[in-house]
C-alpha cells in the first residue's frame, strides 16, 4: 500500500526542513504548502478574489496529478491547517487524494514552544521563500486557532522545540506503521 503523510504545523515550526529530511529518508516525493501557494502569492494579494480562485486551480490540478505517480511513490505533504471548517475541508483533499492511490494517509502534527517558533520563524532565508516571518502575524495563529488533528487517521503528534530536523524527521519514520514504513 502507498503511503501519504501530511505534516501539519504553526509556520516556521520547521515543517518543510523536516520533510525535506523525511521524503530523503523515505526515498519519497515531496509537496510543499508553498508549492501550491507560491502562484497565487506572485500574482495577487490575499484579499483579490483571484488569489483564491488560483490557489484552488493550482491545488487541484496539482494533486490530481499525484493522484497518478506510480504505485509506491511515497508523498510527503506540509501544512499549516486550523481546527477549523476552512482548514478540514482542505485536509479532505488529502483523503480523496489518499482514495485515489489506495494510500495509507498518516497526519502528523508538529508543535512547538513560542520562543522557539518565533526564533525559528525569523531565520534568515524565509523571507526570501515568500513565507511568514511577523511574529506578531504567528501569535495571532496560536492565539486564535488550533492545530488540525485530523480524526480517522493514524496521527502522529511531535513537539519539535528542542529537536533538530533531523531528530524530528527520524521520531516520525520511527513512528510511522510498521508496514507502510518498511515498503510493504
Amino acid at each position: 500500500m502507498d503511503q501519504i503523510i501530511h505534516i501539519n504545523g504553526w509556520p516556521g515550526c520547521g515543517k518543510l526542513t523536516i520533510a525535506r529530511l523525511l521524503a530523503e529518508r523515505l526515498d519519497g516525493k515531496l509537496l510543499d504548502n508553498h508549492t501550491l501557494l507560491n502562484p497565487a502569492e506572485a500574482l495577487f494579494e490575499r484579499t483579490d478574489p483571484l488569489h483564491a480562485s488560483l490557489r484552488r486551480e493550482v491545488r487541484a490540478s496539482v494533486l490530481g496529478h499525484a493522484a497518478r505517480l506510480a504505485p509506491g511513490v511515497r508523498l510527503i505533504l506540509t501544512d499549516a491547517l486550523a481546527d477549523d471548517a476552512a482548514d478540514h475541508k482542505f485536509f479532505d483533499d488529502y483523503r480523496t487524494l489518499a482514495a485515489k492511490r489506495a494510500a495509507h494517509l498518516v497526519a502528523v502534527v508538529l508543535d512547538c514552544e513560542r520562543d522557539e517558533n518565533v526564533r525559528r520563524l525569523t531565520a534568515a532565508g524565509r523571507a526570501e521563500s515568500n513565507k511568514l516571518t511577523n511574529p506578531g502575524f504567528l501569535d495571532h495563529l496560536r492565539a486564535t486557532y488550533t492545530l488540525l488533528r485530523p480524526q480517522g487517521v493514524d496521527l502522529i503528534e511531535i513537539d519539535v522545540s528542542a529537536l533538530s530536523a533531523e531528530e524530528a524527521a527520524a521520531c516520525i519514520e520511527a513512528a510511522l506503521p510498521l508496514s507502510e514504513a518498511a515498503g510493504d
